[in-house]
């Protein structure tokens, strides 16, 4: 589908990347592309927990790095993936203090990226937005966010990311990298350099990796990146534009039984073993064929493997936004955005025959998950400046439609499924969201004691309305309804006190509420009409409670924070399902139903440490304890589940990283080392994947000007170097897995080198 001569475009601008500084942050301290440099690592003068990562974070991961996984290194981040990049949306995912990542909210330069759900329904994920040579870097807030966040998501933190400005001078940078698995990714940025205030950039990237496990098949990135700024007088205008196509081969889900039986964590799909496939799926219920039935090789299930399956995404990002001053003491900050998407995702589903009752009948069909997005939105925030008060009052409104539809297309036999499929031969169901997101807030900071103390108070006004209508003619019947998730007043208030220039205290307390989740992730109006009639009265949205307090201290060679927080999640979700993971949504009778099962509690503590005895040497150390259990027992199918207690799912307890990194005289080299402790994949905790250790390293040399360009760079980057194999993503959640059959693991990818040369002109 996708052109893989490498020719049109060399690539990227490796590790080169710093934000170009150019003014002062605002009133309200908030982090841009222009002030990322120049703030404190751990967030010194805020009210909450606020941790962030800048351009020169990235040199230890490879060129082309999610900047989601970057985050991987700051306290109590989990961040999972079984490729180097972070780029498998499948098998991403990221915890935070006992929150998964569709309970976290996610911004571009203050366009929001939704709750980043496998399932496309609300947004897409950073690798998808933005190429990640043009990151400038991000903040984490691992409480709430602040109250301007444009997010119906973030009940337990927020990320920002942003993007790097245009430079001031005129000219590019380019590179390649190359290494295990056929990587081959190239970048180009070509830069117009500062006309008379107005300064833009255009870049492209194009990325070809195979599968490190058997069949190796493609995975294949194409994306564009454009941004323009325009400075006149105190005023700034600004324009952004993205479009990503992406094409994943996606890899077999796991289970303890898997391993147990000698698979291992190379094991995948069948793909190209037609035959085998064929005849694992002749064992299928619904195609069952005793004289064709046959499992081979250690598979003992027909869930053991499926033949492939593939990821399709092609979005399209675009924004405007102005940053205007309204006299010596106000201003006002408006965005525009508009976000469009179609997305496929294929699975081989055994069971499900392509021209039944045919001479041509075959015991597999393809099933096709179908997501549409088209949204645009808009926000606005007015500041002022009056006494001791600086004051902010701002708006979020987004309209979204959303149509998913679950279709299946029949075969004859094997081929590579990188293409949109079109006109299916079934359709299982098909539904369009109507989503309507409006969101106030106004906020107070105020200072005091010569601005020693710093106090901010403020409130928020959610309101997500989601509407549902299922178009008829499938095979399923859903539901069609409106769900609404709303707060007339959410109330944040922190508190900073400098006990000494350079020394200070904090304290926040913050409430926030969640929508409901939509169709392309399932969601409570993604059932049978009477599943929906059935609990709609009783759905309460997702809530949350934060307190946190810490110390922070500064020194001329180090820096230092400790955290502790207390967090109540009430309202809590569940979705259940009398059939296994594999088998949801293939069939009538394996519909979702949700109910509010009631509350999480989460506590733990923070600690960084960063030290830089000499210049260009620093040492960053994060430590992060966390004991997230649920409060409250459900019912299921009639029967008590005893999860009262029990640690929560995907949590680990206890993790540390630790980053040491030179970079002097052109030359830079890092290694970090990552411990991520034991997590449960069950809800009563009679399952888990054990504790972990990994090892990431960059290195590399800047030669400087040279053959009539300003920098010629070369690096090489390791990641996962002691080629440990473990359980990386964990889904697919149940009350107990007793025998260890649930598929629930994605394999961690294998010690993969890749050098890449890079230049600038």
């Amino acid at each position: 589908m996708q052109t893989r001569d490498l020719t049109i475009a060399v690539a990227i601008a490796l590790c080169a990347a710093n934000a170009h500084a150019a003014g002062e942050s605002n009133a309200d301290t908030a982090v841009t592309a222009q002030t990322l440099d120049a703030v404190s690592v751990i967030g010194q003068g805020e009210t909450r927990q606020v941790q962030r990562i800048t351009a020169v974070d990235k040199q230890v991961l490879p060129p082309g790095t999610s900047g989601q996984k970057i985050l991987d290194r700051l306290p109590g981040v989990s961040v999972q993936s079984n490729d180097a990049f972070g780029a498998n949306e499948e098998s991403q995912t990221i915890s935070l203090r006992g929150f998964d990542k569709s309970r976290l909210g996610y911004t571009l330069d203050g366009i929001p990226l939704g709750d980043n759900s496998y399932g496309n329904y609300n947004g897409l994920s950073i690798a998808r937005a933005l190429i990640a040579e043009n990151l400038a870097g991000a903040e984490l807030s691992q409480g709430i966010g602040s109250l301007g966040v444009a997010s119906t998501s973030n009940l337990g933190g927020a990320i920002q990311y942003f993007s790097m400005d245009p430079s001031t001078e005129f000219g590019g940078r380019a590179s390649i990298t190359a290494g295990d698995d056929n990587q081959r990714r190239g970048y180009l940025r070509v830069d117009t350099g500062d006309i008379n205030g107005f300064s833009a950039y255009v870049s492209g990237v194009h990325q070809d990796a195979d599968m490190w496990a058997a069949p190796y098949q493609n995975q294949t990135t194409r994306q564009f990146n454009a941004k323009a700024v325009w400075q006149v007088g105190d005023n700034r205008f600004g324009a952004f534009a993205a479009t990503s196509r992406a094409s994943q081969a996606n890899y077999a889900y796991l289970s303890k039984s898997m391993l147990d039986r000698g698979l291992g964590y190379d094991w995948n799909i069948y793909a190209p073993d037609w035959d085998r496939a064929v005849a694992a799926a002749y064992c299928a219920p619904a195609t069952r064929d005793p004289a064709r039935c046959a499992f081979s090789g250690g598979v003992n299930s027909i869930d053991d493997a499926y033949y492939q399956s593939r990821a399709l995404r092609d979005d399209n990002l675009y924004s405007l936004d102005a940053d205007l001053k309204l006299g010596d003491s106000a201003g006002l900050k408006l965005l525009a955005y508009h976000h469009d998407n179609r997305g496929q995702g294929h699975w081989w589903a055994p069971g499900q025959p392509s021209h039944p009752g045919t001479d041509r009948e075959i015991p597999i069909s393809i099933r096709s998950t179908n997501y549409t997005i088209n949204r645009q939105g808009l926000t606005a925030a007015l500041t002022w400046d009056v006494g001791i008060h600086e004051l902010e009052a701002g708006l979020w409104y987004e309209k979204n439609d959303h149509n998913v539809e679950r279709n299946f297309y029949y075969i004859d036999g094997p081929f590579l499924d990188d293409t949109y499929l079109n006109h299916p031969d079934r359709r299982l169901f098909d539904q369009d969201f109507d989503i309507r997101t409006r969101q106030f807030y106004v906020q107070d900071r105020m200072r005091f004691m010569d601005d020693r103390m710093t106090v901010d108070v403020g409130i928020k006004s959610p309101n997500t309305r989601m509407t549902a209508r299922a178009k008829p003619g499938t095979e399923s019947s859903y539901a069609s309804g409106t769900l609404t998730a709303r707060e007339s007043v959410l109330p944040q208030a922190g508190i900073s006190f400098k006990l000494s220039p350079r020394q200070e205290v904090f304290a926040s307390y913050a409430e926030n509420i969640a929508a409901f989740v939509g169709g392309g992730s399932g969601g409570p109006l993604q059932v049978s009409p009477e599943s929906f009639a059935a609990s709609v009265d009783d759905l309460e949205p997702e809530e949350s409670r934060t307190f946190e307090a810490g110390f922070r201290r500064f020194g001329e060679k180090y820096q230092a924070s400790l955290a502790a927080y207390h967090v109540m999640f009430d309202n809590r979700l569940l979705s259940l399902n009398p059939c296994t993971s594999i088998e949801v949504g293939t069939r009538p009778e394996c519909i979702t139903r949700f109910i509010n099962v009631g509350s999480v509690k989460s506590q733990g503590a923070e600690l960084t440490f960063i030290l830089k005895p000499v210049d260009g040497l620093q040492w960053y150390n994060a430590l992060s304890w966390n004991k997230t259990t649920y409060e409250d027992d459900y019912t299921s199918g009639g029967a008590v589940v005893p999860v009262a207690g029990k640690i929560t799912v995907d949590t680990p307890q206890r993790m540390a990283s630790s980053e040491l990194s030179w970079n002097r005289d052109g030359f830079f080299a890092s290694v970090r080392a990552k411990y991520t402790g034991k997590r449960y994949y069950t809800y009563t905790n009679d399952q888990s994947v054990p504790g972990v250790t990994t090892f990431d390293a960059g290195l590399g040399y800047s030669f400087g000007p040279g053959m009539g360009l300003r920098d010629i760079k070369v690096s090489l980057n390791a990641t996962n170097l002691t080629n440990k194999r473990y359980a990386g993503q964990l889904s697919s959640f149940a009350p107990t897995d007793p025998t260890g059959t649930r598929y629930a693991i994605h394999a961690s990818a294998p010690r993969q080198v890749f050098m890449t040369v890079g230049v600038d002109f």
